[in-house]
Formats: structure tokens, sequence, C-alpha cells
């Protein structure tokens, strides 16, 4: 699977730098090491679970688990948690940038849209842990390269008749950078050509009469 980023591992111990004083004199400086193998993300993300609980509102059964802004503590917070498809059904993870919650009337999410992936029942087993990660991945290193800045999160919902993967934006009218973030999407989860994947304005969605809200654009 191609990714721009991959998990790295560190095996040098940190070492004291000799700083000169002068002729005949030195002092010894110590770096924390934390800060010598940790590779910084250009934004700072925030994970969510939702798990739903009808003694609670919906916003209630969101709970924030961890933030990360660096490649390592993502690393460390994904090898640490339930796979996605090992969630039960009506269950949601959420990465967003931190400040934004994953809800559409966030003021970040509120004139925004999604790109939406619907998978079959049967691709939970298959493919949906790696094209989630696929997703993270592209999130947290900026794959979108200028229309990155547009990104407000990604989601992935787990429900009984099939899976969603859905990545968010900011504004729904830019439609250059979301047709970028959207080609590209496709390319990264190998997509086939005569495959398809779709975007949704909130608006619409929270205004759909029946079960699919009309799409703005395709890819």
């Amino acid at each position: 699977m191609a990714a721009d980023m991959e998990e790295t591992t560190q095996t040098e111990q940190s070492q004291p730098s000799v700083v000169s004083q002068g002729e005949g004199e030195t002092e010894e400086t110590f770096v924390d090491s934390d800060m010598l193998i940790k590779h910084p993300l250009q934004n700072q993300w925030t994970l969510w679970f939702f798990k739903p609980d009808r003694a609670k509102g919906w916003e209630e059964n969101q709970r924030e688990v961890i933030h990360f802004d660096t490649i390592e503590d993502f690393w460390s917070t994904h090898n640490h948690i339930k796979s996605a498809s090992e969630l039960s059904a009506g269950c949601d993870y959420s990465l967003f940038k931190a400040g934004i919650k994953p809800m559409w009337e966030d003021p970040r999410n509120n004139n925004g849209g999604r790109w939406l992936i619907s998978l079959e029942k049967k691709q939970r087993s298959s493919e949906l842990d790696n094209y989630w990660l696929e997703v993270i991945l592209c999130l947290i290193g900026e794959a979108f390269e200028e229309s990155s800045e547009d990104i407000c999160g990604a989601v992935v919902n787990i429900r009984p008749k099939g899976d969603k993967l859905s990545i968010w934006t900011a504004d729904c009218t830019n439609r250059d950078g979301i047709m970028k973030i959207g080609q590209k999407l496709k390319e990264r989860l190998g997509i086939q050509t005569k495959g398809s994947i779709v975007y949704e304005a909130h608006n619409d969605s929270m205004k759909k009469s029946g079960s699919v809200a009309k799409f703005r654009y395709t890819v």
C-alpha cells in the first residue's frame, strides 16, 4: 500500500553534545532524546470515538481519545487501539484537526461537505482497515498539497449494512480544491477507474428527504 509516511523506528541513543568554551574548557549539554527522534506534523490532530448510548445525547456520545502532533505519537496511538473493523456496529472513529469537532454544526464544518466512500459489508474484513489507515496518512501527511488547508478531518462509520469512509472539507463551493482531493483520494486507495466516489454538502445531507443526499461532485 502506497503511503507518503511510514512508521519510523529509531535505535540510536541520545548522546551529550560538547560545546567549546575556550581553550582547555568544555561543557557538556544534554538534549532530550524525545526531541531528537520525534518528527512533528504540520497540524495537531484529535482522535474521537463515538459509541451510541440511548441514555445520552448524540454529542455526549462523542469522546475525545487523544491529541497528537508527531508521527511517532500517531503510530503509538494507532498500534494500541482497536482497528476500525473490530468496532461494534453503530460506532465511529473520527480524526479531525485540533479544535474542530466531528459534527456538521462546528463552525469549520457547517459550510463544507464530505467525500464519501461506501463499502459493502464483505469489505470490512478485506479492505476497511487499509482504507482507513491510508485516509489517515493522507490527512496527517498533507498529501493533498495546497488543498490540505481545506481539510477538516475524516470519519469511518461502522454500520450493519455496510461501512462508510469520508473526508470532510471546509468549503463545499471550492470546486477545484474538492476535485483535487477526490482525485488524490481515489488514487491513493487504488479505486479502479470505473469505480466512483461522491461528494455531498453537509447542508444537503441535513435537508435530504430520503436516505441519500444529492451529490455535488463525482470522480
